[in-house]
């Protein structure tokens, strides 16, 4: 059981009541600051398992995990408005401060995502897309250069802010949709998408996550694409974690945890299709997968070459 000795636990601990303690979480020196000392501390490469927490570190990190996605979404519409005030918001992008991280995040997932398809996609959608929907527009811009984006969102004003951005742009605004529903009343549409990205803030805590993803599950196309992410180590005090056990309905592919200043772990599964769920080859489960680890080279500010660990996903299911 891991608990508030662990010189990381209390760190993190500590930045959490200072963190709890803010009138606002929008973004200035004292929020930039200690949001910015919780990613130092939990970015390195870590043992803890965050399911041996013990209650009451356990009732903190999913404290932190909502003002986290609290902090994440003011951010993003700080800069959107500013962004929304340039004639070309897409020549600007670089002065969000982690646009850096989603262009090597949007790589990453485009690698993972060309290794386990034969055709690019024509039509994918984009879960929990926000204000600021960096990952459609990087993924658009640079390496799905003919696919349509249906981005989905909540938040009609956080839509509005997005849909600001790409307007102008001759391209982007004829291939990026935004909609604005819940996912969890979104059915016979999600038939229509060969992949189905999933933001790491849709479902904040493990209940709600699941109940997304076997609605997905249920609706998406037998041999659809689910791309999720999720978080490793003492990164899961920062984002929610995607189990394999989670995937029900789904064939779990691959989960990649980068090492690097990319903070989310990668998870990408196929749908299984009906006939074979319903199999004893095919169980209502995510399929196993023989064990296997494979080195990727990551983008790292210095050259090094990050190991991403594909999870032993044999022993995760048994």
């Amino acid at each position: 059981m891991v608990c508030e000795k662990d010189p990381l636990v209390q760190k993190v601990c500590e930045l959490y009541e200072q963190i709890s303690s803010l009138e606002s979480l929008k973004p200035c020196k004292d929020v930039n600051m200690l949001f910015t000392q919780l990613v130092v501390t939990c970015m390195p490469p870590s043992p803890i398992d965050v399911t041996k927490l013990c209650k009451s570190i356990q009732d903190i990190r999913c404290k932190l995990i909502r003002l986290c996605g609290e902090a994440e979404g003011h951010l993003e519409s700080h800069f959107s408005t500013i962004l929304g005030s340039y004639d070309n918001p897409l020549h600007h992008l670089n002065i969000f401060p982690y646009y850096s991280n989603y262009l090597k995040l949007s790589q990453l997932e485009f690698n993972i995502l060309t290794k386990h398809c034969s055709n690019l996609p024509t039509k994918v959608a984009f879960v929990g897309s926000g204000p600021l929907p960096l990952t459609s527009i990087v993924l658009a811009s640079f390496h799905l250069t003919t696919t349509s984006f249906h981005n989905y969102d909540i938040d009609p004003s956080a839509n509005s802010m997005a849909l600001e951005l790409v307007s102008s742009d001759p391209d982007l605004s004829q291939r990026m949709f935004f909609h604005t529903s819940d996912i969890m009343d979104i059915t016979n549409d999600l038939k229509d998408y060969d992949v189905v990205f999933l933001a790491a803030l849709v479902g904040m805590d493990k209940e709600t996550k699941v109940r997304v993803i076997d609605h997905v599950a249920e609706y998406m196309a037998p041999g659809a694409l689910l791309m999720l992410r999720s978080a490793h180590g003492a990164r899961a005090f920062l984002y929610p974690v995607v189990d394999p056990c989670d995937l029900r309905g789904f064939e779990v592919l691959s989960i990649f945890h980068p090492t690097d200043e990319v903070i989310n772990s990668v998870v990408i599964a196929r749908k299984i299709p009906i006939t074979k769920q319903c199999s004893v080859e095919y169980p209502l489960a995510p399929a196993k997968l023989p064990n296997k680890c494979f080195d990727i080279e990551m983008f790292n500010p210095l050259n090094h070459v990050n190991l991403l660990e594909e999870l032993d996903i044999e022993e995760q299911l048994s």
